[in-house]
């Protein structure tokens, strides 16, 4: 045990005399000492739950003959976090996260970790650590909210109301059925509804083997969430005397894995970041094209909301992910998991109990992932479009640019009726670095959807998406405006090419006049120039790196 290292021997007396204080009883000493990191907060549906969570994991470490020991972590509610500056900490708290249960794990020698989790940046953050900390560690996933109910009708967060917003500029909502949405949309405790990033970080947790079967769908505040986090507690017990470590699963065979599963089930564009990022602090090398080669052979089979009609709830019911790896058992790597069962073990277990909700893979809803990588004299480096959440329509696109500095200033140009059919936003300086933070565009996307314009206005940023965007979005383009990448050089009324399908985007300008306008740029001084995000805006990679810091 590491936590010998702190409570054995004469020269650490102090230390346990330490330990004592805590309340710890001499007969639970020489137990295996299990760090429980918990992101409970008040500020963030997906995390009141957690208290009753906590108890359960106590229970099933306890049980499973180790002694707990709970420290907290921070979280971010991206959706209240959303279109104004408190979005420039999100993916930056994702940093924050891994340093601060490192930095526990190790300042007192843990023996093994369990990550209570839920939401969009503190699921991988803690990924992130389990794969740097490398000690035996299980993630449980708070589980998703239940669906709203409105006259009858089933609602989500994203689509009934940031969508929402856009439907009333256009005069299609009254300010009584505004109201009711916004009391109706999120009945409790979970993280959102759909396909969103928090869920989609859910599922590739437990595709890539680092939760118990049925975490990620398992809903909140429902007695199998709470059996799965005592089996949890359990289970990490027998995980650190067997010596499992994160490295063991986090393997190449695992991110593949978990990448298809993602493809499958038309995840947020966002994963596209965290998996690289975890895969690295897992010491494996993922390329951005890897994504895109996966998704090609890894048919759409869960038409799951924003872009399609079913919910968390309803995957839950017809089987989970257990019955997705079962539609694709052909085309995964077996791998261990922290349950003790191999991947081919699980998906041979699994029921399908709704084919339309699963479907075969023969009959998917699209013969590709959900997420394809684009590149082109725009993205030299590579970007990222949810491809399911587009329109057969919009897969080929031309258009004439409308430029933005900011999210901001986009947004009051779109809910103003400046924005035309034909139109392609540019969003620009809100990447990693020139963010920085690399701010979430749901709120421009929604309003675009809202307002009906999906099917004739392109957006594109080098910034990112949130996991409730959908139609022609394409973020993450590397390299990014403030790095001096071609998107600080687009000017109004260019024709920018979108071509999904050939996975190109450009901008139809002859190379000699691309050159004499990166000549002429000049970087701007960055706007946020004191604390934490000017230090993380001088460290962070680029989005095609997974915007880790270095």
């Amino acid at each position: 045990m590491r936590s010998r290292t702190i409570k054995d021997g004469l020269e650490r007396l102090p230390h346990r005399a330490l330990l004592y204080a805590t309340g710890i009883s001499r007969s639970e000493m020489n137990k295996p000492f299990i760090g429980v990191a918990t992101s409970f907060t008040d500020l963030i549906p997906g995390h009141i739950g957690m208290r009753d969570l906590e108890r359960f994991i106590e229970k099933g470490v306890h049980t499973g003959g180790a002694y707990p020991f709970f420290f907290g972590i921070p979280g971010i509610c991206d959706g209240i976090a959303m279109g104004h500056s408190g979005m420039h900490y999100s993916l930056a708290s994702r940093e924050l996260i891994a340093d601060m249960i490192e930095t526990v794990a190790q300042a007192h020698q843990l023996d093994g970790l369990v990550l209570l989790t839920n939401c969009d940046k503190i699921t991988p953050g803690m990924l992130m650590a389990a794969g740097r900390v490398n000690i035996p560690a299980i993630v449980v996933t708070a589980g998703p909210m239940i669906s709203g109910h409105l006259k009858g009708k089933r609602l989500s967060l994203v689509n009934d109301t940031f969508e929402a917003i856009g439907k009333y500029k256009k005069g299609l909502l009254s300010d009584d059925e505004l109201g009711m949405l916004e009391q109706c949309a999120c009945p409790g405790a979970g993280s959102c509804q759909g396909m969103y990033t928090a869920n989609t970080m859910a599922c590739v947790t437990e595709s890539l083997g680092m939760s118990l079967p049925l975490c990620a769908t398992a809903l909140a505040v429902s007695s199998e969430k709470r059996r799965i986090a005592f089996e949890s507690g359990r289970r990490v017990v027998e995980l650190v005397k067997k010596n499992i470590t994160p490295r063991k699963i986090l393997n190449k065979r695992a991110f593949e894995n978990a990448i298809r599963i993602d493809m499958a089930l038309g995840g947020s564009s966002n994963t596209v970041l965290h998996i690289s990022a975890i895969a690295h602090d897992a010491g494996v090398h993922l390329p951005l094209e890897l994504f895109d080669t996966l998704s090609r052979t890894s048919p759409h089979i869960a038409n799951m909301l924003p872009a399609g009609k079913h919910f968390l709830e309803d995957l839950h019911y017809a089987g989970g992910i257990p019955a997705v790896l079962k539609r694709y058992r052909d085309r995964l790597k077996n791998n261990i998991s922290v349950s003790g069962e191999k991947v081919f073990d699980i998906a041979d277990g699994a029921v399908i109990h709704d084919t339309e909700i699963i479907r075969s893979l023969k009959k998917a809803h699209h013969r590709e992932g959900g997420i394809a990588i684009m590149k082109g004299n725009l993205a030299p480096g590579g970007a990222v479009v949810k491809q399911s959440a587009v329109s057969r329509k919009m897969m080929k696109f031309r258009g004439q640019a409308v430029v933005f500095e900011s999210e901001e200033a986009a947004m009051k140009a779109i809910v103003n009726g400046k924005i035309r059919p034909g139109s392609v936003v540019v969003i620009r300086y809100e990447g990693p670095k020139g963010g920085p933070g690399m701010r979430e565009m749901l709120s421009p996307t929604s309003a675009i959807a809202g307002m009906g314009l999906s099917e004739s206005v392109a957006l594109i940023t080098d910034g990112r998406f949130s996991g409730g965007t959908r139609g022609p979005c394409i973020g993450h383009i590397s390299p990014e405006a403030m790095e001096g990448g071609p998107m600080a050089i687009i000017k109004n009324g260019d024709t920018i090419r979108i071509d999904i399908p050939k996975r190109r985007l450009d901008i139809v300008l002859p190379a000699s006049e691309m050159r004499k306008r990166l000549a002429s740029w000049k970087k701007p001084a960055p706007k946020i120039q004191t604390g934490y995000l000017s230090r993380y805006a001088r460290f962070v990679s680029s989005a095609g790196e997974g915007a880790i810091m270095k």
